[in-house]
């Protein structure tokens, strides 16, 4: 098959097309590259020529158009976004711009088209909103986003649910839980806690670290991604969950165990505004078709830790001055 993967040279984004590219498909990169979507990512790819790459905006309705045309995609995996939290509360601008209204140049050009491909659009569990005390949301549970983040993601979603009903446009909203491994940003709590302790300085956690979240390897996110390409109706939203639910406390322990680590390194900071204490969904329709993680979490999670280590030079250029700081990112930034 051939997919267009827009937002291949970020964290999810590039671990697909490795995935992709490993199964056989044709594949064509189409990223803006931004702080997060970085070209080393694929460099081993585009140097073998394994990949197409076309470097543009995904507002930019015009180079859209024209990568898509050029290229013809069975499939586009739309999983450009702006991600970060922390960054969202300081400036939710770039959120509301690329989570939003370029959602909406994308779902236009397609709709533009006579015979438009299947487009697979990346949303997330946060949309779901806070689940403490709640049972793990289906897919037809109400939106109660937190953030700025979480509600422009919710936003893109019902903009896509709306051109499936109105135009019926081919669409499949996957709703991922938080994904773990190669190549994430050093802003992220696992990249972030597996420095910070090979450095041997304080890991700060918000409010204790007693913030539960479910994990799922990004590997596995991919898999599930390339299977709905093949089984997924268009149409339906899919929960990715990893059936992995965990503190933020016991992720940072567990990292700390495996890196032989004290646990003295551990620091409480200041929660976040609107931190929601619980995300969790249940997998019925995306294990109807065949699908469960398979990387174990204490496997994953050596996976993650032994890539790291041995890829200093990627992570390295990305530390910004204040990286070892315990202040509290989101009150730093904003001052």
């Amino acid at each position: 098959m051939r997919f267009m993967v827009i937002g291949g040279a970020g964290f999810m984004g590039s671990n697909l097309v490795h995935r992709l590219v490993r199964e056989g498909h044709r594949v064509l990169v189409y990223d803006k590259l931004t702080y997060a979507g970085r070209i080393e990512n694929i460099k081993d790819l585009l140097d073998r020529n394994l990949i197409g790459f076309v470097r543009a905006d995904l507002c930019d309705e015009e180079r859209l158009r024209e990568a898509i045309k050029s290229f013809s995609p069975d499939v586009i995996v739309n999983l450009s976004g702006e991600t970060h939290v922390d960054r969202s509360i300081n400036e939710p601008a770039p959120f509301i711009r690329t989570n939003i209204n370029c959602v909406f140049h994308l779902l236009e050009v397609l709709r533009g088209m006579e015979e438009p491909p299947l487009l697979i659009h990346t949303s997330t569990d946060e949309v779901y909103g806070d689940r403490w005390g709640l049972p793990p949301a289906g897919e037809d549970e109400c939106f109660r986003p937190s953030s700025p983040y979480s509600a422009s993601k919710a936003a893109g979603d019902l903009l896509c649910q709306a051109y499936w009903r109105t135009y019926r446009l081919p669409v499949i909203i996957v709703r991922p839980c938080n994904n773990y491994g190669p190549y994430q940003h050093p802003e992220k709590l696992i990249p972030k806690t597996i420095i910070r302790a090979l450095h041997g300085k304080p890991i700060p956690l918000y409010g204790g670290g007693w913030q539960v979240r479910d994990w799922v390897f990004v590997d596995d996110f991919a898999e599930a991604v390339e299977l709905l390409a093949v089984k997924g109706r268009p149409g339906e939203a899919y929960n990715i969950p990893g059936f992995n639910e965990r503190t933020n406390r016991e992720v940072v322990e567990d990292i700390l165990m495996l890196m032989g680590k004290p646990l003295s390194l551990i620091v409480e900071v200041e929660d976040r505004p609107g931190h929601d204490r619980r995300y969790a969904m249940r997998g019925d329709k995306i294990r109807s078709l065949g699908w469960k993680p398979k990387t174990p979490w204490l496997e994953g999670l050596r996976k993650t830790i032994n890539w790291y280590l041995s890829n200093e030079w990627w992570w390295r250029p990305l530390l910004t001055d204040h990286y070892f700081s315990v202040e509290t990112p989101w009150r730093r930034e904003r001052a």
